[in-house]
């Protein structure tokens, strides 16, 4: 007796990227059994009666009514799976082996989608990072859950059905019903500004928010040191209110990871994230990771802002975990038997008190922590992390009189997002005009991302500039500093509308690499 075997593709979710499954379905003679094997977890597993339940309420005959072995195979089979997505796949599989669903090309369609008991379909996490595989991979059509089609929608290499439910997707795949395609709208959500502080709001503080400006303009990572209450947290959120509107590429690439993770319900994400996670988060969700890899908050921060207040207080582990991530705009998970990589390509704000009691340095307040106290505060930001920011500035107390002062200001958000834009325009047709527009495979789009040699070719020092650097106090600086100090000149610089680095250029980034120590 020949078997009846039914072949269906789905996908499985690998940190941001998905990975093709076949789903193979047999039927054999015997008493009645239903097994999933090829590492399946035991999300997956419970599939069992997910699939009977929707089967017998969508009006087919379900497995558990049938007195044969059915054996679903994930393949490949050293590939862990897991999850609920295989739902669909499994049960059309099985009406396929079945028969009691009209034959039709599986080679060139993709199913994924959890399926509720009375066979409507749930939404599923990596919508869009399995359409854009579905697509290399040269499926044509991909089925899947109605509340995922929009983001999924985006990738146009390939025809998004949105399903609600099993039996709907049985009459488009019998041709009883037409399978109308989802349509992508690349439209721009509009901004919630109830969360956005304007610039205009925060009174004095004119060197910080000169600071902001410029990382970014550049990317740059920030470091506000000052006493309690002073604003250092509301100049970080002020800081959403100027970066630059995402183009569509940077929107897919944080939204496969928002995706990833399950943090994604709205479609396709159109605003640069802001992340502020607690001092108290574990390594895990910070960094990202686990035992089914997943991103932490700084791969979510990807071409947006990572805060973190109360810098000293986050575990020492956290943040020298950070280093390498700051340096490459990326995380390498590693596993045994596999590695992975999440981006986290991100402009690191932080905020700190100069002591535990906050007042060190303040002229009106005094401080009443011991030098020692203040040398092991301080130190808790190793040397190797400070090193690997651009920008580290003090956040001064502001007068009452100047807080008091009722001054009609009007909205500048706009204006600085606008001379924030044209500094960046500057720097993508710098790179382009170069051939610098990607390094090692990677887009460059700021000038924090540039290396070492670009930032030396790119600057296009004038003669004060070049006299400026003879002068300069090298041993200040590390070489990783200095090639930072020269990328946070050239943003000055395109603020400025230079083409040449000069030497006030490069006055103002050293300014803010100096540091008082105790």
């Amino acid at each position: 007796m020949q078997k009846e075997i039914a072949r269906i593709y789905s996908a499985e979710l690998e940190g941001i990227n998905a990975k093709l499954i076949e789903v193979e379905v047999d039927l054999n003679v015997g008493l009645h059994s239903f097994n999933i094997v090829g590492l399946a977890d035991k999300a997956l597993n419970e599939a069992r009666e997910r699939v009977n339940s929707a089967l017998k309420n969508s009006g087919v005959k379900p497995p558990n009514r049938e007195n044969r072995r059915i054996t679903i195979n994930l393949a490949p089979a050293d590939v862990k799976k897991t999850g609920s997505q295989y739902d669909f796949a499994i049960a059309l599989g099985y009406l396929l082996a079945t028969k009691q669903i009209g034959e039709f090309d599986a080679n060139d369609k993709l199913f994924v989608g959890e399926l509720s008991l009375d066979g409507r379909t749930r939404p599923i996490n990596g919508a869009l990072n399995t359409a854009e595989m579905a697509a290399r991979a040269g499926f044509k059509y991909i089925f899947l859950p109605r509340e995922n089609a929009e983001e999924a929608a985006v990738i146009k290499k390939i025809s998004v059905i949105p399903i609600a439910s099993l039996g709907e997707a049985i009459e488009i795949l019998e041709k009883k019903k037409p399978a109308n395609a989802a349509a992508f709208e690349d439209k721009l959500r509009p901004r919630d500004e109830g969360f956005i502080t304007d610039f205009s709001e925060i009174k004095g503080q004119e060197n910080a928010k000169r600071a902001l400006i410029i990382a970014a303009s550049g990317g740059h990572n920030l470091l506000m040191s000052g006493p309690p209450g002073v604003g250092k947290s509301l100049l970080a959120q002020a800081m959403v209110g100027i970066l630059p509107d995402l183009s569509l590429e940077e929107a897919i690439e944080i939204t496969k990871i928002y995706s990833a993770s399950g943090a994604n319900k709205s479609g396709l994400m159109r605003q640069r994230p802001f992340r502020s996670p607690h001092q108290t988060a574990s390594v895990v969700a910070i960094i990202g990771g686990g035992s089914q890899p997943k991103p932490g908050e700084i791969s979510l921060a990807h071409l947006g802002v990572l805060f973190l207040d109360e810098l000293p207080e986050f575990q020492r582990n956290i943040l020298e975990a950070m280093r390498q991530p700051l340096e490459t705009g990326a995380v390498h998970v590693a596993r045994a038997k596999d590695s992975l990589t999440f981006p986290a390509r991100f402009t690191f704000v932080a905020a700190m008190n100069p002591c535990p009691c906050g007042f060190y340095g303040d002229p009106e307040k005094e401080c009443k922590c011991s030098a020692f106290e203040v040398m092991r505060y301080q130190k808790k930001i190793s040397g190797p992390l400070l090193d690997r920011i651009d920008l580290q500035i003090k956040v001064p107390n502001v007068k009452i009189a100047d807080l008091r002062e009722r001054k009609q200001n009007e909205l500048v958000n706009d204006k600085i997002k606008k001379e924030v834009e044209k500094a960046r325009k500057a720097q993508t047709e710098r790179f382009s005009a170069q051939g610098r527009s990607a390094s090692g495979g990677k887009i460059i789009r700021t000038n924090s991302e540039m290396s070492s040699k670009q930032a030396e070719q790119l600057a296009n020092f004038d003669s004060s500039a070049e006299k400026f650097l003879a002068t300069l106090d090298k041993t200040r600086l590390s070489p990783r500093a200095y090639y930072r100090l020269l990328k946070t000149a050239r943003t000055i610089a395109d603020l400025d509308e230079k083409e040449n680095v000069s030497a006030s250029h490069l006055a103002e980034a050293f300014s803010y690499r100096l540091r008082e120590e105790v």
